[in-house]
């Protein structure tokens, strides 16, 4: 769905004002898009859309329609693409280019109208995994963290944990589930190459100590939802701030569907979240701005 359909869909969001941002990257330019309302920003989102790492782009609605409708509320979201797992480029390429995306967003903050505390970190399917991959590299270098971490229907394995509730949630899908794992191992091979083992290509493996308070909304009717449920427990072990849940009657990828409730609803969630995390509106200052 393109912007006029949306616009036409949903009028509210006409007050976004949109700029197509190019971010320096390690190879080339990041292409970014900055979406802002009109008015004090309450908090800055900087947003990365999924596509099983070989597809996607910042026109399809789980970028678009997205960052728009959490625009629209004041919170101020950058959206960037990514290079994708095609012609032989592999991780950590996607995952340095949101890592140079990140840079750049803590280093231009006055784009985002609010402080460093207010700017979160996150993204649906692949761009989960990419978020939490670069939450957890940015800690281990001391880097200037994302005020909380969203994961929707996020993928952090290289294989599917076992999981029979997950398994039974599921079971509605046409497609076997024998080929749903198959599919997303296949997945996983082919965007980490030979870095199937390395924790910052699949943060499910990795330590989970440090990370900033996360949010994991999952897909009801989804064999995926058990990579994210363990990596809420690990979260959880190892003391972190946590919550994760899921859509009901949702299918993996419904952030792409505008058309479907259960996408709305889980807009709402995420503007929520960010909400709670961030605080009231008054505390954000640009004095402490960079």
């Amino acid at each position: 769905m393109d912007s006029q359909s949306l616009l036409a869909r949903y009028p509210e969001l006409s007050c976004v004002e949109t700029r197509d941002v190019e971010i320096p990257g390690p190879v080339a330019a990041v292409p970014a898009r900055l979406y802002r309302a009109p008015g004090p920003a309450r908090a800055g989102l900087m947003w990365v859309h999924g596509g099983a790492f070989v597809g996607g782009d910042l026109d399809m609605p789980e970028a678009n329609w997205v960052a728009l409708t959490i625009a629209a509320r004041r919170i101020t979201t950058l959206s960037i693409d990514y290079r994708k797992a095609l012609h032989g480029t592999t991780f950590p390429a996607p995952s340095d280019d949101v890592l140079a995306a990140w840079t750049w967003a803590t280093a231009h903050l006055s784009e985002f109208g609010v402080p460093a505390s207010a700017v979160h970190l996150g993204g649906a399917s692949a761009g989960a995994s990419l978020s939490a991959s670069v939450a957890a590299r940015v800690r281990d270098c001391d880097g200037a963290g994302p005020a909380s971490l969203i994961l929707v229907y996020a993928t952090v394995h290289p294989t599917l944990p076992h999981d029979t509730g997950v398994r039974s949630a599921a079971a509605a899908l046409a497609v076997p589930e024998s080929d749903r794992r198959q599919h997303h191992d296949d997945m996983a091979r082919h965007y980490a190459g030979t870095h199937l083992a390395d924790p910052y290509a699949f943060p499910g493996l990795g330590d989970a100590r440090g990370l900033p308070p996360t949010y994991l909304l999952n897909s009801e009717i989804d064999d995926l939802r058990a990579s994210a449920q363990a990596f809420a427990a690990k979260i959880a072990l190892a003391g972190g701030t946590l919550r994760s849940e899921y859509e009901p009657g949702s299918t993996h990828g419904h952030l792409d569907r505008p058309h479907e409730p259960q996408g709305r609803r889980s807009i709402e969630r995420i503007i929520r979240w960010i909400e709670n995390q961030t605080g009231p509106a008054e505390d954000q200052s640009d004095a402490s701005l960079g």
